[in-house]
């Protein structure tokens, strides 16, 4: 009897072990860029919850820390700024010197601004892709020469359904996420031989402050002509009532990087779908219309 509960407490002791190896394995460490609010504030606090490993960055680390709201030896918080190469190549040092790797980097930071193309300025243009673009550029090659030492990792881009999707007064946004959907799809490319992974997730209306009155940004010499303007209520009067749910978007997030073969485009939300996919038949439906046009250049 004695040799029985002792053999049935071995059995449970051995099953717990190796529960807790297979949890150590599927934890990872990420990187993730824009982490103080919305869904990098949420992933951030997901991850940390699980057990994982964070690297979450931010302009101000003070509002970061207060947001996050957690002190633990896995969470480390770093003042970035993105479209600098060498503030990304100080934090991306850091956090593998700190953590002693990386999995996973998230280029999430971003931001619009409501303007027509005439309306913005050359310094606002640029900033937007400085910040949506350029900055994930910085992220992705700092990251990569780690990934290649490790031959492993996973990179995953935040874009829109503004990737696929083009609105008016909206031209730097959509140009920037555009742009992220054909330098990932190019990234993937390159990066497969070498066991490296990359996604563009392409995600709808989520209700976070993306759309909140304080974090719209609008184009400091607006022309009449132009309904600027009304683009800039209409996305205003939206805030708090988009459709997705951000806190099943980070979800996804996490199962994205445990997937064996991950996409590399991943839409979120039904309204994304829908548009993404209404947009892609309307392109083809296009195409064949003036396909004698398109034929007729050969020699």
């Amino acid at each position: 009897m004695t040799i029985n509960i002792f053999r049935d407490k071995l059995y449970t002791l051995i099953g717990y072990i190796k529960s807790e190896i297979k949890k150590m394995k599927q934890q990872k460490i990420w990187f993730i860029t824009g982490a103080s609010k919305g869904m990098g504030l949420l992933l951030t606090k997901l991850l940390l919850s699980n057990g994982d490993k964070v690297a979450a960055t931010s302009r101000n680390l003070s509002q970061l820390k207060e947001n996050v709201g957690i002190e633990s030896e896995s969470f480390l918080p770093l003042a970035v700024d993105i479209t600098k190469n060498h503030s990304v190549i100080e934090a991306i040092s850091h956090t593998v010197e700190y953590f002693g790797g990386l999995d996973v980097v998230v280029n999430n930071a971003g931001f619009s601004y409501i303007g027509s193309v005439e309306e913005l300025t050359d310094e606002e243009f640029r900033k937007a892709l400085d910040v949506n673009l350029f900055g994930a550029v910085n992220v992705i090659r700092v990251s990569l020469s780690q990934f290649r030492k490790q031959h492993s990792g996973h990179i995953i881009n935040i874009a829109s359904a503004a990737g696929y999707i083009a609105g008016a007064n909206i031209g730097s946004y959509v140009t920037s996420k555009f742009a992220m959907v054909g330098l990932t799809e190019s990234l993937a490319l390159e990066i497969a031989p070498l066991n490296i992974k990359a996604t563009v997730v392409l995600p709808g209306s989520f209700r976070t402050n993306f759309l909140n009155e304080d974090s719209l940004n609008y184009a400091k010499k607006p022309i009449s002509e132009y309904e600027s303007a009304k683009t800039y209520k209409s996305y205003a009067d939206r805030a708090g009532t988009q459709p997705g749910d951000p806190k099943k978007l980070v979800v996804e997030l996490f199962n994205l990087v445990n997937m064996e073969k991950p996409p590399v485009h991943l839409i979120l939300g039904s309204d994304s779908y829908k548009m993404i996919t209404n947009k892609m038949k309307t392109n083809l439906q296009d195409f064949e219309n003036y396909r004698l046009i398109s034929d007729s250049t050969n020699f």
